[in-house]
């Protein structure tokens, strides 16, 4: 298994020869980083870590990789021979997935020579925002309907077959049930979910043949859509198939709804069904959900069990990207900083720092020197040494579990959808602020 090593921007090519060319290699540090929130957002959720590491471990430029960057003319031959042995063998410090976070917090921090902490920057912010934009957008649905069922059902909408599958395996990190991606629940061990299309009832003379040879077909996930034609007629159907497979011992475990009012068809669905005694069938929804619409529907108490949220999850749609960065912090054993106007970086290495109040309420951050020892909990700790992991894959349960725990302690007014009146408190430490000032002054910016 290999990275490929041409997944980049030309310009971390471009850099790397002019790195050779003068001899430049000596020790950097990148930290990776958001600058700020979206709009409708109070906390991002870090996730991405293990694809980040699996690219870091396997990175290698292949021959075929090689014989083209020599066909463009851009490079110096010597200099691509001298790529070719490029492996990683760097240190990275991370916050774990799972983890809450804010603006201006370094979730990665890279040291290693400047060539390979360079060159690895654009897939590891490719990778890394990707996730924690869906994993912030999946845990604000968990939120908006605690104790449903959630499946992530977008890969059709997705952007690519690879963003399909690490939107599944992201929203299923931070609590999602499932997903309706089949290679996503093979490749990350994700329950999946699936009911039936349209075309499928369309397929058939009537709604009742339909729904009877799709559960004799599958009799253990009898999953029947009813809003083809009209959702009140097809409860009827329903009914009249729930009858009949009662007799072939198949029980109908849930219809689902796409289209229409979902909370009023809800409920009257909900009434029909209770009315021939089938209490024991669910209720499933569709159709352009997102954390605002299932905070209405669970607002409208519709009986609604699980809830199927596709396109404006795992695009994102009201935040599609994170304003975030890698920046070079310290190198050749000096802090350094970007100042220009709104991207503004902290010089150094850094580490975060979380306070917690009486009750274990997340109470403010402070960012501070790596090697400082302040009151709180570190949150960036060591996950590769020499390029080598420092310990096991996380698996996804633990995950779920931090991510559940950072969330029950994640202020009320943080875990609201609307935007919270202040920002989450982040504080500079006074060696940080020291080190801003010499740094400035070191670089000839004081004023």
């Amino acid at each position: 298994m290999s990275a490929p090593m041409l997944l980049t921007d030309l310009y971390q090519l471009t850099m790397l020869q002019g790195y050779w060319h003068e001899g430049l290699a000596g020790e950097a540090v990148f930290e990776l980083f958001v600058r700020k929130l979206p709009t409708e957002r109070n906390f991002l959720i870090a996730a991405g870590l293990e694809q980040a590491l699996e690219y870091l471990e396997h990175l290698v430029l292949t021959d075929e990789e090689a014989d083209y960057l020599r066909s463009t003319g851009l490079f110096d031959d010597r200099f691509v021979d001298w790529l070719r042995e490029i492996r990683f063998e760097g240190d990275v410090d991370a916050m774990p997935e799972g983890t809450v976070f804010f603006p201006n917090e370094p979730i990665l921090r890279v040291t290693a020579s400047i060539h390979q902490a360079q060159l690895v920057e654009t897939r590891l912010i490719n990778l890394l925002q990707f996730q924690t934009m869906i994993a912030s957008k999946a845990a604000r649905c968990v939120l908006a309907a605690p104790g449903r069922t959630l499946v992530e059902f977008g890969l059709r909408r997705a952007h690519g077959a690879e963003a399909g599958l690490l939107a599944a395996r992201a929203t299923c990190a931070v609590g999602f049930t499932g997903t309706s991606n089949v290679l996503a629940g093979q490749r990350y061990g994700l329950p999946i979910f699936g009911t039936m299309a349209h075309s499928y009832v369309m397929a058939h003379d009537n709604e009742l043949d339909a729904f009877l040879s799709f559960a004799r077909s599958q009799p253990n996930n009898v999953v029947l859509l009813i809003d083809t034609y009209d959702t009140l007629l097809a409860v009827a159907k329903v009914i009249e198939a729930a009858r009949i497979l009662e007799r072939e011992g198949i029980r109908i475990r849930a219809v689902r709804i796409d289209a229409g009012d979902l909370g009023e068809l809800s409920k009257e669905v909900r009434r029909r069904l209770d009315a021939a005694g089938l209490e024991s069938i669910g209720i499933f929804v569709s159709g352009d959900l997102d954390e605002w619409k299932l905070r209405s529907l669970i607002q409208q108490e519709a009986p609604i069990g699980g809830f199927g949220v596709g396109t404006r999850l795992v695009t994102s749609h009201d935040a599609p990207y994170l304003n975030c960065a890698y920046k070079l912090e310290e190198y050749a054993g000096l802090a350094r900083r970007k100042v220009s106007p709104g991207k503004q970086t902290y010089p150094g290495r850094k580490q975060v720092f979380r306070r917690y109040d009486d009750e274990g309420k997340m109470a403010g951050d402070t960012l501070a020197v790596a090697d400082e020892e302040l009151p709180g909990e570190p949150l960036l700790v060591p996950v590769m040494r020499a390029g080598k992991r420092v310990g096991p894959v996380e698996s996804l349960e633990a995950i779920r579990r931090r991510t559940r725990e950072q969330l029950e302690r994640l202020p009320e007014v943080y875990r609201r959808l609307e935007p919270a009146a202040q920002s989450f408190p982040l504080a500079l430490s006074d060696r940080l602020q020291v080190l801003i000032v010499e740094t400035d002054r070191r670089l000839g910016l004081a004023r």
